[in-house]
């Protein structure tokens, strides 16, 4: 095999190391029994198998079923000038390369943040070598090196109306995609957990681990949010099932000031 995944966050590697090392940072966790790896052969022979439904019109959500390692829900965007793989599975088959290629295939491929590189490399060589772009102060993260790795950092236009943005916060590189033709028009925010929309589906949250419960200061939420306020959006997309449907960039500034009154003591008397 030419590469290994860890079974915990489902990054690929090109060698089987000691430990993740994605996984043993502060922000995931190595399991009590120890690291342990995997392999698509061994994924697909355990049932693991993808799934694409559509989230709105030209965007599609791809999943995993069972969970491989994270478990996101991947998103494809679709445009004219081609198509962006967003954080993308731990995971590839055939059936579903030739699913994506009837929706018009991959054209860049990029994550919000180390925790979602998943197989990137696989992807891109399923689509052609499609380039991954990496934010250039999170690259020490990748574990398989390709040449279809390009690093990048700042705001990036990568198709016709979707840019690449990085505010930071979870990872220094954390990234967000603006598809200004979402939500029919009014725009959409892809947010990785750069910013989380939480299950009550009206309100969102910043941390530094979330696994770990590690939260950011109020100063980095608020310059995340300062951030994507810049941007046009009325609906936010989390990195799993987790959508903000409407109203988002209220909602993302409500949370904002939620969170940092909280960390800075200002409902204490509620404690």
């Amino acid at each position: 095999m030419s590469f290994w995944i860890c079974r915990t966050c489902a990054v690929e590697h090109a060698d089987r190391i000691e430990v993740c090392l994605i996984c043993a940072d502060e922000r995931q966790w190595v399991p009590a029994d120890g690291q342990a790896w995997t392999t698509l052969d061994e994924l697909a022979a355990a049932g693991v198998a993808l799934q694409v439904e559509e989230l709105e019109p030209d965007l599609f959500g791809i999943i995993t079923s069972p969970e491989a390692g994270i478990g996101q829900q991947a998103k494809l965007v679709r445009t004219a000038a081609g198509n962006l793989l967003w954080d993308p599975p731990g995971y590839i088959d055939d059936a579903t390369v030739a699913r994506v290629a009837e929706l018009g295939g991959v054209a860049v491929i990029a994550a919000s943040h180390p925790h979602m590189y998943g197989v990137q490399v696989e992807w891109s060589r399923a689509f052609g070598g499609a380039p991954i772009l990496v934010a250039e102060v999170d690259r020490a993260w990748v574990a398989r090196p390709d040449p279809a790795i390009e690093v990048w950092s700042g705001t990036r236009e990568v198709l016709p109306g979707v840019m690449l943005a990085q505010p930071g916060g979870h990872f220094p590189g954390s990234t967000v995609v603006h598809w200004a033709a979402g939500a029919d028009g009014a725009g959409v925010l892809l947010a990785g957990d750069t910013i989380f929309a939480n299950p009550d589906r009206s309100s969102v949250s910043f941390m530094r681990s979330y696994p770990n419960r590690i939260p950011l200061s109020g100063a980095v939420v608020d310059r995340v949010t300062r951030f994507v306020e810049a941007l046009p959006f009325d609906r936010l997309y989390s990195n799993f099932r987790n959508v903000i449907a409407a109203d988002a960039k209220a909602v993302l500034r409500r949370s904002a000031d939620r969170h940092i009154g909280w960390v800075r003591g200002d409902f204490d008397d509620l404690t």
